[in-house]
């Protein structure tokens, strides 16, 4: 897997390649590219980046002076696309909700589409249950404490914490996956704990999403019919909050859209990105 040195330490990512329009993609918490592992090869024709964000799942510490805040890996995200310079860039974003907010950095003048699926917005950092882990992590030894206990299945499976953002479930070996790097490292831990707890108050976060009005290009809302963590109000108050934002429901689906309904997402995002602007480089042969 490739790596790329940025300000703050290395981030690790995958790249499909080819000529085709670039799609940029977000993941959760501390999840990595795997979480579109279903959706990334029903994009042919589009060349899909996904890095590994600190936020958890990630295999290399970030500098102790991080700033890995949602406004600070938001920052980190811009640096990355600009690193490779990446332009007309879609960002797709899938429960972690502060990717959003680069659009409102410099780097933002990168980014043609955003795609918001089931995703934290407004209030909602953390989401529901999530707010528990992040009483958790504020806690010295909390963050391995939560590993520890992740490692049971029936925590892992609980409906009202990770079990509960896929109705399919994620696969076992890949949930405990996404937990090892903190399980084994404090620097890693650190990170986690840092980024787990940096949301700001109910205030702030309103003022930063009013912000989001300015952002007047294309922007895709799919929201989950039966998510336990993002409202279901919020799909179409995020839709009407971007000058041109629409939204899709998609049904029989949790948080994890791409888990759970990998086929009509990736539909939904390819129709979405042709109507746009963004047709799909077909490779010869």
């Amino acid at each position: 897997m490739p790596e790329i040195q940025l300000s703050y330490g290395p981030i690790d990512y995958q790249d499909t390649g080819g000529e085709g329009p670039v799609l940029v993609f977000g993941h959760g918490v501390p999840m990595d590219g795997r979480q579109w592992r279903k959706v990334v090869p029903l994009l042919d024709g589009y060349r899909c980046i996904l890095p590994t964000l600190p936020m958890g799942g990630h295999h290399r510490p970030m500098r102790p002076d991080a700033d890995l805040s949602h406004r600070g890996v938001a920052r980190l995200l811009g640096e990355f696309i600009e690193r490779l310079d990446l332009d007309d860039v879609t960002l797709v974003l899938n429960d972690w909700g502060g990717g959003q907010f680069l659009v409102l950095e410099p780097q933002g003048r990168r980014i043609a589409r955003l795609v918001l699926v089931a995703c934290e917005a407004f209030d909602n950092f953390p989401p529901g249950a999530a707010k528990a882990l992040a009483v958790v992590c504020k806690v010295p030894g909390g963050v391995r404490l939560l590993t520890r206990l992740m490692r049971i299945p029936a925590v892992r499976a609980n409906r009202r914490g990770y079990g509960g953002m896929s109705l399919r479930g994620v696969p076992d070996d890949i949930m405990q996956d996404w937990f090892a790097p903190a399980s084994r490292s404090k620097a890693i831990r650190r990170d986690f704990a840092k980024f787990a707890t940096s949301a700001p108050g109910r205030e702030t976060l309103l003022a930063w999403s009013e912000q989001l009005r300015g952002f007047d290009r294309p922007v895709l809302v799919v929201w989950a019919t039966e998510d336990l963590l993002m409202p279901r109000a919020h799909g179409p108050r995020l839709a009407q909050l971007y000058p041109k934002g629409r939204l899709i429901e998609i049904t029989g689906s949790s948080t994890l859209v791409p888990e759970d309904q990998p086929e009509r997402l990736a539909a939904a995002l390819t129709d979405f990105l042709t109507q746009t602007g963004a047709e799909p480089v077909r490779r010869a042969g």
